[in-house]
């Protein structure tokens, strides 16, 4: 079954263009409705294809910025190639604030490749993978730790088997200029946009600039610095890159026991904070009981050596939820 989302807009015209992809949805207060999210094409002849995208999770908002800033102001002119620009991937989840879409309870990034004659969220994944993914040279995700985590602002590739790709994807990683730079090891890697992009030969950089269910001015600088540089480094735009006052720090998580998870439910009292030293042994953390008072708290130490890269963001933390992460700076 071909996939039923249209674009408004000629992806293949020169000029700049904004309009919509329109998915079908009949639902009950309109039964021939349509969900229209917002997308800019910007195009100047032959040359390579940059597909950026923000709000993959409907709460981290410097993508959606970064994105909205770029789609206003960039010329056909300045460029020579194609940028497609959706500042909101999965825009029922950003339009109701929640990490997944509040119309079928799917995570946008746990079910690529997609499904053409599925839900809501099944089908724009599918037009991502079948439409806007064999477009593209260079794939930006920009993420951050929405409501639920907080994260040094980090960009990111991960390991890859094809030794040629995974070359290009940390060289664009590099460019992007964050204050921090890393492959990064998923949790669940399959069925992520990311592996999407990864197994079609596209060069794929994703982010964690932030989060706390907001932004700040300095994870939007980064977001809006590392959009402008990804284009210089892919050869559509011919200005100068934009220089970090910060230092591009390389991290490696690639040890034994970097993820720390909670095994209590209950109030947590964070013991080290983000940028954080932390040898073996160290307290990251203590757990209160929510029941009782007069209860001693379960202690949580550090079981590597580095520093703290992210951080679970509520106070009130469950069983199996994520609590810390520490990577090890090294040098280049």
């Amino acid at each position: 079954m071909a996939n039923p989302i249209s674009a408004t807009i000629d992806f293949d015209r020169d000029g700049v263009q904004h309009g919509f992809l329109q998915v079908p949805y009949s639902r009950n207060d309109s039964a021939w409705g349509s969900i229209m999210i917002p997308i800019t094409v910007v195009k100047n002849g032959d040359g390579p294809c940059a597909l950026f995208t923000g709000a993959n999770h409907g709460e981290e908002y410097e993508g959606p910025i970064a994105l909205n800033d770029l789609a206003n102001r960039l010329q056909a002119d300045e460029i020579k190639g194609r940028v497609i620009i959706v500042p909101a991937m999965n825009y029922p989840a950003y339009l109701s604030a929640t990490r997944v879409s509040p119309i079928d309870q799917l995570n946008m990034n746990r079910i690529f490749p997609g499904q053409s004659n599925g839900t809501v969220t099944q089908q724009i994944a599918d037009y991502f993978s079948t439409v806007l993914l064999p477009m593209a040279d260079y794939v930006l995700d920009i993420h951050s730790g929405g409501k639920t985590l907080e994260f040094l602002p980090f960009a990111a590739y991960h390991e890859l088997d094809d030794k040629e790709l995974l070359a290009k994807c940390e060289a664009a990683t590099r460019a992007f200029a964050a204050p921090y730079h890393l492959s990064l090891i998923e949790i669940d890697a399959a069925s992520m946009y990311d592996t999407q992009a990864e197994s079609m030969g596209k060069v794929f950089i994703s982010t964690e600039l932030g989060g706390g269910g907001t932004a700040s001015p300095r994870t939007v600088a980064v977001a809006k610095r590392g959009v402008h540089n990804l284009l210089v480094h892919a050869g559509i735009s011919q200005q100068a890159p934009i220089e970090s006052d910060e230092a591009n720090i390389r991290l490696d998580m690639q040890q034994d026991n970097a993820y720390v998870f909670s095994e209590h439910n209950g109030l947590l009292e964070p013991c080290v904070g983000l940028g954080d030293p932390v040898k073996t042994g160290d307290l990251l953390a203590r757990v209160y009981s929510t029941e009782r008072s007069g209860e001693a708290p379960v202690e949580y130490r550090a079981k590597s050596n580095g520093i703290i890269m992210g951080r679970h963001f509520p106070s009130l933390v469950k069983i199996g939820d994520f609590m810390n992460v520490i990577a090890r700076k090294v040098a280049d």
